[in-house]
């Protein structure tokens, strides 16, 4: 038996709930609670506030472990409250001409939708391309055909830029079937163009490490694979880019924000280089103490080990679906899948006619059974992380059954 990398005794974790919804809420660690709770007497006591180490080292500490979470730099890291803000302040910041145009997979969530479909407004058309024969989404997402190995996304989507494309906008991991998308590919293509890629990391983040060696942006929550506290992730941006992008214009963003010796009032100051430049303010200092730890316990694990354990995992829990002939077709798509390492940590098992009353009578089942997992526009998705064991696989085949 293989230990699972991250201690479940970190977690809030009991033989009462298995969850398998970190792809919707991941569990907190414990010490996160305490760590919290330790920084709100400080609130209730303020003269006990340190601002040099609270208000200034938390943030800069926390950059830190967002940057070893993607392998790299905390220079080039922009803390903000969700994968949502993050891409706001990509699309608020961008300097468009009318007629531009920002291509995006058919079906991604809508946090990579509406902030791009904003930008209408002054002229910049959203498009949308399908990645496999079949693909559907919305009113028709549950006729959508499953993805299989073989398909091609990247290179449906390389085809697809035209001269008015500025921006190239995906989900590194897809929220409903979970299809794990080639950064590396996708990042080379577009540089080649002089297109921008920009990531939705939320998916795939804490599970496994994203090459950015081609993109341009990474946004990310910090509530589902990293396991942090609603309400904190971050941003990162290539250096270059991040030049080209219009400042939040925050307080906080210019040389000697926070240096009060310097009067406030003199504005001869230029905005700062790094990741900072985009922040939008004053933080929030209590869910940036509790990312903070939840961000760390995720580093000592390790997210290569995090990464090979959910394989393992997956692996083992598609072996028994292949077994029970109603799954078995299933088992066979998304081990062919797994093998052409095109999955996150979402085995997203597709609905293949059964129809959404009879996904939903199987969640309940689960449900009775303390297991907690999620239907998403026909598929069923059961999201393995670090902590769970090989006892927890065997359940979900029984429940499956």
């Amino acid at each position: 038996m293989t230990l699972p990398p991250l201690n479940p005794a970190l977690l809030h974790v009991d033989s009462d709930h298995l969850w398998l919804m970190h792809c919707s809420e991941g569990p907190v660690p414990r010490a996160l609670v305490r760590e919290v709770r330790a920084f709100l007497y400080k609130e209730l006591w303020p003269w006990k506030l340190r601002f040099q180490e609270d208000c200034l080292e938390v943030p800069e500490a926390l950059r830190t472990e967002a940057a070893r979470i993607i392998g790299g730099e905390a220079s080039d890291i922009t803390l903000t409250p969700s994968t949502s803000s993050g891409l706001v302040t990509l699309a608020q910041g961008t300097r468009w001409s009318r007629g531009d145009e920002v291509l995006a997979p058919l079906g991604e969530f809508p946090s990579n939708i509406w902030p791009w479909k904003a930008m209408e407004a002054r002229g910049v058309r959203f498009r949308e391309v399908p990645l496999w024969e079949g693909h559907r989404a919305g009113a028709e997402a549950w006729d959508s055909t499953p993805p299989r190995a073989g398909v091609d996304p990247e290179d449906r989507l390389l085809a697809a830029l035209g001269r008015a494309t500025q921006v190239l906008t995906v989900s590194w991991v897809r929220f409903q079937d979970g299809l794990k998308l080639d950064l590396a590919a996708l990042g080379a293509g577009c540089r080649a163009r002089k297109v921008r890629l920009v990531v939705d990391g939320i998916q795939g983040a804490g599970t496994a490490r994203p090459d950015l060696s081609g993109a341009s942006a990474f946004a990310c929550g910090g509530h589902k694979g990293l396991l942090g506290p609603q309400g904190q992730g971050f941003l990162w941006t290539d250096p270059v880019f991040r030049k080209e992008l219009v400042p939040s214009g925050s307080w906080m963003s210019v040389e000697d924000g926070t240096a009060f010796e310097r009067a406030s009032t003199d504005h001869a100051r230029a905005w700062l280089a790094d990741g900072r430049r985009l922040e939008p303010g004053t933080l929030p200092l209590m869910t940036c103490v509790g990312a903070l730890e939840s961000f760390r316990t995720v580093n000592e694990a390790g997210i290569e080990a995090i990464a090979a354990h959910v394989r393992r995992l997956q692996s083992r829990l598609l072996e028994g679906l292949a077994r029970i002939p109603q799954w078995a077709g299933e088992a066979e798509r998304l081990q062919e899948l797994l093998a052409a390492d095109r999955l996150g940590s979402i085995l997203a098992l597709h609905h293949g006619g059964r129809g959404r009353e009879a996904m939903e009578r199987i969640l309940k089942a689960g449900l009775r059974r303390g297991i907690y997992a999620s239907v998403r526009e026909g598929y069923l998705r059961v999201a393995l992380h670090g902590w769970h064991e090989e006892a927890d696989v065997e359940r979900v085949l029984d429940w499956l059954k």
